[in-house]
């Protein structure tokens, strides 16, 4: 019998003849979006605790699952990535620019926060009061910020999920690699191998986020309901917008001016990060598929594996920028306190400077403290938001992921490294860990002068 033949044999359907077709990851997600909507009203309509319950555990695992991963995970892809960039030609001229496209397009975020909340008002007519909120037990400030950035022993930044420390051990345990040469090799072949290891147990993670959907969607709607949600339309409408006009509007410019390559082209690319990222709410629990995406668009793999472990870190344009930006203007509305000119300025220093505090995790309670602290409004203002942050952070979630693949296109094609021929044939299907890329094949990137 012949190859062609026996292929043909075997693609035949055995027994019945029926066979149960392979489900596309993005159609499992909305399917996932959709029984959780269900069920939580469900849950919430006919006060059926057990089911309550049951979607409250479903998401508090698999956001688990992640956070389980994200300390190992950071650490050595902060030290690994720092490290390869020595196969990279004009390695710090490339690191600068990923920061100071991270730095423009987060002062284009805030000010389009400001815009908004400025000109929507989302604290009047709520209906919510100052008594309605309250103080967090943990509150971000500069000196924390700045003195929390070193650890004081190596072990507490892992237990305690402090990821700016975690980032400045990996940074400096990177360019202590760098100077060793040689004697480091096979501590970073063993950190190589960790990685990946890490990365294979994320991946499977990753494959049970539409059973995470249902319960995350699903508590998010039991426990809130629309009644809540209804009080904070402004505000929640607001978000949405703003993050929707930085994904759609501001990322396709930078692209179609900046880097002049097709926007359509790299949603089509970025799409299985940006879909994973509004429903894990985590930006390091999806820098894996962000970083294959990103190679995918054509980004070769020396730089990606810097830009984007850097950019889970420190790049928020959704938590860090357009969200504090709203959020202080809500809160100044409710307990009746003006802002300024001066203010506004504040504001947008923090989410520039202040972002790493955000450490990829879901939620943004810290850089919102940070920002309330720095301006003098009242703490309490946090609770006011909590009720609703899970919804909230889907959409800055996904605006973070995107524009952390985002800078690494800008910047490899305005360096001229970006592969035109890749990026022009992405495809929005779903990413496979084993997805070969050409690219991983060069040992170093030529930069242009």
């Amino acid at each position: 019998m012949s190859a062609n033949a026996a292929s043909t044999t075997t693609e035949e359907p055995s027994g019945s003849g029926f066979r149960i077709p392979k489900v596309p990851f993005w159609a499992q997600i909305v399917a996932g979006l959709v029984l959780g909507v269900l069920l939580g009203w469900l849950a919430r309509s006919q006060d059926i605790n057990w089911l309550y319950k049951t979607l409250e555990q479903v998401g508090d695992i698999f956001v688990q699952l992640l956070k389980l991963a994200v300390a190992p995970l950071v650490f050595f892809a902060i030290l690994v990535s720092i490290t390869n960039l020595r196969k990279v030609n004009n390695a710090a001229r490339l690191a600068t620019r990923t920061l100071l496209w991270f730095m423009i397009t987060s002062l284009i975020a805030v000010a389009i926060g400001l815009a908004i909340g400025l000109i929507t008002n989302p604290g009047a007519g709520t209906g919510l009061t100052p008594k309605d909120g309250e103080k967090p037990e943990h509150a971000g400030s500069w000196i924390d910020f700045l003195t929390g950035i070193v650890p004081t022993d190596v072990i507490t930044p892992f237990t305690e999920l402090n990821v700016l420390q975690i980032v400045f051990m990996a940074a400096v345990a990177g360019v202590a690699a760098l100077k060793l040469g040689e004697k480091a090799q096979p501590i970073l072949t063993l950190s190589e191998s960790v990685l990946e290891l890490l990365q294979k147990a994320l991946w499977w993670v990753i494959r049970l986020a539409p059973i995470g959907t249902v319960g995350l969607i699903g508590f998010a709607i039991a426990d809130y309901g629309w009644d809540l949600i209804g009080k904070y339309a402004t505000f929640t409408a607001d978000v949405y917008i703003g993050c929707a006009l930085v994904l759609f509007g501001v990322y396709p410019l930078l692209l179609a001016t900046v880097a002049k390559v097709n926007p359509i082209q790299f949603f089509r690319g970025a799409w299985p990060a940006i879909q994973l990222a509004f429903v894990s709410r985590s930006s390091v629990g999806t820098m894996p598929v962000t970083q294959k995406v990103t190679e995918r668009l054509g980004v070769p793999k020396e730089y990606t594996s810097f830009a984007v472990p850097f950019g889970a870190t420190t790049k928020m344009d959704g938590c860090a920028a357009i969200y504090p930006a709203l959020a202080a203007i809500f809160i100044a509305q409710i307990f009746d306190v003006q802002l300024g000119i001066q203010d506004y300025l504040l504001i947008a220093f923090v989410s520039v400077v202040g972002s790493a505090a955000t450490a990829g995790l879901t939620g943004a309670t810290v850089m919102l403290t940070l920002t309330l602290s720095t301006l003098g409004l009242p703490l309490e203002g946090v609770g006011l938001l909590m009720a609703i942050d899970p919804i909230l952070d889907m959409m800055r979630t996904a605006t973070n992921v995107a524009g952390q693949a985002l800078v690494p296109v800008i910047v490899a094609a305005r360096e001229k490294i970006l592969d035109h021929d890749a990026y022009n044939s992405a495809t929005s299907s779903p990413i496979d860990e084993a997805e070969p890329r050409a690219t991983e094949q060069k040992t170093a990137v030529p930069v242009a002068a």
